[in-house]
């Protein structure tokens, strides 16, 4: 069976895309939750399907739809569990997410995971972890297969060193930017992201790469009236801390959305601290509303920025999208001339952007 992930129609046949919009159809699970048997598999024979009554929650050991081995737990949040596994047959690794059951029985819901699914298949990109399949059991287990992205999560590694070093947070910045150009393009944006979002991986030089995750918030700029439905009015997606100033107040969202929150966690990477001071969270996102953020060099006057990042930073904050820097390779670059410009590593800060 195959799924259509922007109407939901399904399809008995061996088509590849959706007669009625075009989209690319998604291979549909069946029932196949199946008990691991290491000596079936050594012997190269296929497991033998038996339905076990599993939950979303304890999955280790069991095998997905014929092809993956889950192997242990990763990750857990309100509404998914997220596995380590491989495929039976390539060996290759993968992170499955496995929906709650809640959240796999809301009808709206779903209708936005099936179009963000089409979507996020679209966002192949060494510096974007994206959905490579979604797929539901005929036993009600809704799962999404992603490439396993492994490494430290930027906030970890934040709160590990106190602030990162400039250096390293312009080459990170570097690799957000490649990444949300690529789904900017597409007329996507991520409208979450955040510290928690990011991945850092060593790559083979020894060097770190950063990955945004999870696009589960991801969005057309262009939509029509029934998908507006799905985000009603009033409700705010996204993670308060970092999310721009017309986010919070449910106005129109394009790509300067995610330029001000990468700008903002920027600030947070080489300072360890927020540019906005509140109590609760209603104080802080008040603050972002009516107030400017504290100057970087103000923040942190032993650090020694140079004016110029300080004038990135304030640029790519302002509360007037049109005021913003109007796309994240802008921001970037803008960074990267910056430093050089106040003399910090430029030999270094040059080969980061191929300069």
């Amino acid at each position: 069976m195959t799924r259509c992930p922007a109407c939901g129609t399904t399809y008995a046949t061996e088509a590849k895309f959706c007669p009625k919009d075009g989209s690319k159809l998604l291979i549909q699970g069946s029932v196949s939750l199946t008990p691991r048997n290491t000596e079936q598999r050594a012997a190269g024979a296929e497991p033998q399907v038996k339905s076990a009554t599993v939950s979303h929650a304890n999955m280790v050991g069991q095998v997905l739809d014929r092809r993956y081995q889950i192997e242990k737990k990763v990750g857990e949040g309100g509404m998914s569990f997220v596995y380590l596994a491989h495929d039976v047959a390539t060996r290759e690794r993968y992170a499955i997410k496995i929906l709650s059951p809640s959240l796999s029985k809301d009808t709206n819901a779903m209708a936005r995971l099936r179009r963000e699914a089409g979507l996020g298949i679209r966002l192949e990109h060494p510096n974007i972890c994206h959905i490579m399949r979604l797929g539901e059991t005929e036993d009600g287990f809704v799962y999404i297969v992603m490439p396993f992205v492994e490494g430290e999560l930027l906030v970890d590694r934040t709160n590990r060193m106190g602030h990162i070093p400039l250096e390293e947070t312009v080459r990170y910045v570097s690799d957000m930017s490649a990444g949300l150009n690529v789904a900017h393009d597409l007329k996507i944006i991520h409208r979450d992201l955040k510290p928690e979002n990011i991945m850092l991986c060593k790559k083979p030089d020894g060097t770190d790469r950063a990955v945004v995750m999870d696009f589960g918030l991801a969005k057309e700029r262009k939509v029509g009236g029934e998908l507006e439905k799905l985000t009603a009015t009033g409700i705010i997606l996204g993670t308060p801390e970092f999310m721009s100033p017309e986010q919070l107040r449910g106005k129109p969202l394009d790509a300067r959305t995610d330029v001000y929150s990468l700008a903002l966690m920027t600030y947070e990477m080489l300072t360890g601290k927020l540019p906005f001071q509140g109590r609760t969270q209603q104080e802080l996102m008040i603050a972002r509303l009516r107030s400017d953020p504290t100057p970087i060099r103000k923040m942190r006057p032993e650090l020694n920025f140079s004016t110029g990042v300080e004038r990135v930073l304030m640029k790519g904050m302002q509360r007037n999208v049109e005021d913003r820097y109007q796309s994240a390779p802008e921001f970037g670059s803008a960074l990267l001339a910056a430093t050089q410009e106040g003399g910090e590593s430029t030999s270094f800060l040059g080969k980061v952007f191929g300069r």
